[in-house]
């Protein structure tokens, strides 16, 4: 299957196929979490922050496992969309799309770092998404690292944690195929039309953490998972150099 030969021609919203919504950083935003930053990505608004507790898991002591823990939450507000999202706590359970979420941001997190290195304590990252048009997991897995890179750094200053326990940075976008043609970055609109969707989860050293791809009602060819991921690695470099930017200036 062919790819179409407009591939230079603008999206709904004005972009490129290959281009990124704006992405901007804006670090401290909680004043009591150890690190924190709100990531505004295009219309989408995420909030995270890292707190820390001077303890393990139940289940690490128990199985006698040395160094500390990282785990993630991830709620959307009841605001954060156009129709009422109502809480989790109202329906007394957790929602299935949050759980899949965090647990893949927890994912995303661990996998570049020690945990050894933090000493046995456990990080916890809590993204909360205060307006969503599309990519709030993968703008919270990438605002996620900033937060815990600004937490980590408060930890050292105290000598809480004395190496770096960081592997590598890591980042995620979005990508899909909408009306035929692989695009980076979806909004909300492309999403919720898009014929293939696909999360992609990277670190600073070009590998895989998590490829998440399916299509809707549809398939995808060679050829289009060749250029989505040629995308997905052009759309982390960027994102890449954002955070470091980010941290930079911080």
């Amino acid at each position: 299957m062919s790819l179409p030969t407009d591939s230079a021609a603008a999206r709904g919203d004005g972009r490129r196929p290959d281009q990124i919504r704006s992405v901007r950083f804006q670090n401290h935003i909680a004043p009591h979490a150890t690190g924190s930053t709100l990531v505004e990505w295009g219309n989408t608004r995420v909030i995270c922050a890292v707190m820390v507790e001077e303890s393990v898991p139940g289940w690490m002591k128990a199985q006698k496992v040395d160094g500390g823990w990282l785990t993630a939450e991830y709620s959307m507000l009841p605001y954060s969309t156009l129709d009422r999202k109502a809480r989790d706590i109202a329906k007394l359970k957790l929602d299935g799309r949050s759980q899949e979420i965090q647990r893949l941001i927890g994912r995303s997190l661990r996998a570049v770092v020690d945990l050894q290195k933090l000493g046995p304590r456990t990080v916890w990252v809590d993204c909360d998404v205060l307006q969503a048009d599309g990519g709030t997991r993968t703008a919270s897995i990438t605002g996620a690292y900033v937060a815990l890179s600004l937490a980590v750094r408060k930890l050292q200053g105290e000598g809480l944690v004395t190496a770096d326990p960081f592997r590598s940075p890591v980042a995620a976008v979005s990508l899909g195929v909408v009306e035929g043609r692989p695009v980076l970055d979806l909004n909300y609109v492309e999403d919720s039309g898009a014929e293939v969707d696909m999360n992609l989860v990277m670190n600073g050293a070009g590998e895989f953490i998590e490829l998440q791809a399916s299509g809707e009602e549809s398939t995808f060819s060679d050829a289009h998972l060749s250029e989505l991921l040629r995308l997905g690695r052009l759309g982390i470099r960027q994102l890449l150099d954002l955070q470091q930017a980010a941290l930079a200036s911080a």
